[in-house]
């Protein structure tokens, strides 16, 4: 009977112990902690020793030199790039620097073959030579860097231009006519500047051409209350620096063509005679008026220019502009003395 009872005994604690797991594990930790708490006063109530502690492990961190190796295998991409795009074909004859170098702006970095360059030359002057015409003048221009308008040296600029008046002489050119710059935003910065096409117009003239700068309207603007345009007149000299007057332009600065033939006479070298559209189309330039005093201005040579169409062909335009111009009677035949 007594061995019966203690395996029914053992069978129901078992079930109770089974239920009291369970609902410890649904209900959570508290519940767990109480029992285990109770179980632990019940062994020691019956002389059972307590349940051993768990033992928790220590680690120790240690600061200790580690020496890395003195070379890498990496890969650097610049923040920024910039394709050199070449303005001629030809193959590269030379590399004028070593990879890594740093570089200026302006700086040389190669020369090509120029042997294609100057078959293409040569064609094109036989093609002008066929047809009765000959190069008059370009429009090309290049900016000083930020160095070198905060220093006044332009060493590096004028080697470009000894480039471009060398390539313009073989050409057969008569001027250079820079079309423009990024203005500064002081007088002492326009006063590089004019000191640089001095410099630009000197080198021209050795070479047996004129260099001259042509206007758009911006040049009409004030900076330190000094209009631009007449700073430059001013600062230029007139044996190495024409100028080629953009009639239009001059207009559409609210300035007058005539007042600064008066002002500045034999400066202006070139016209550049230009209208809206067609010569004559917007009745606003005064072309009267700028051919009866041409003269005055200096011109020996003068250029049309059409940018807009009335009909949107070319060819129309430039017949209606020669159309006006011939049956001017303010327009004479030759302005060479």
């Amino acid at each position: 009977m007594t061995n019966t009872t203690e395996k029914k005994g053992g069978a129901v604690g078992a079930v109770i112990g089974t239920a009291v797991l369970v609902i410890v594990s649904a209900v959570g930790g508290w519940i767990a902690g109480d029992v285990y708490g109770r179980m632990t006063k019940k062994s020691a109530a019956v002389g059972m020793p307590p349940a051993a502690p768990e033992t928790v492990a220590t680690m120790v961190v240690t600061n200790l030199p580690y020496n890395l190796p003195e070379q890498f295998v990496a890969h650097a991409e610049a923040l920024q790039e910039v394709d050199l795009l070449p303005q001629v074909d030809g193959y590269v004859k030379e590399i004028l620097f070593k990879e890594g170098d740093l570089v200026k702006e302006g700086q040389v970095l190669y020369r090509l073959d120029d042997e294609r360059y100057q078959a293409v030359v040569n064609q094109r002057k036989a093609d002008l030579e066929a047809a009765g015409l000959k190069s008059l003048s370009t429009h090309i221009g290049h900016d000083l860097s930020d160095e070198e308008l905060a220093s006044g040296d332009f060493t590096e600029s004028m080697k470009w231009w000894d480039q471009a008046i060398a390539a313009h002489k073989e050409a057969g050119c008569k001027y250079i006519v820079c079309p423009g710059f990024k203005v500064p935003e002081t007088l002492a910065g326009l006063k590089t500047y004019c000191d640089y096409f001095n410099a630009i117009g000197a080198k021209c003239k050795e070479n047996g051409m004129l260099f001259g700068y042509h206007n758009h309207s911006h040049e009409f603007k004030k900076i330190e209350d000094t209009v631009i345009y007449e700073y430059m007149l001013e600062n230029t000299n007139p044996e190495d620096v024409f100028f080629e007057m953009d009639v239009y332009w001059a207009v559409m600065g609210k300035a007058y063509p005539v007042e600064l033939f008066m002002k500045y006479p034999g400066r202006f070298t070139l016209l550049h005679i230009k209208d809206h559209r067609e010569l004559g189309e917007s009745g606003m330039v005064g072309f009267d008026a700028i051919f009866k005093n041409a003269d005055i201005a200096g011109m020996k040579d003068f250029v049309v220019e059409i940018e807009a169409f009335t009909n949107g062909d070319w060819k129309e335009s430039m017949n209606m502009c020669a159309d006006y111009l011939l049956n001017s009677d303010f327009v004479k035949a030759s302005y060479k003395e």
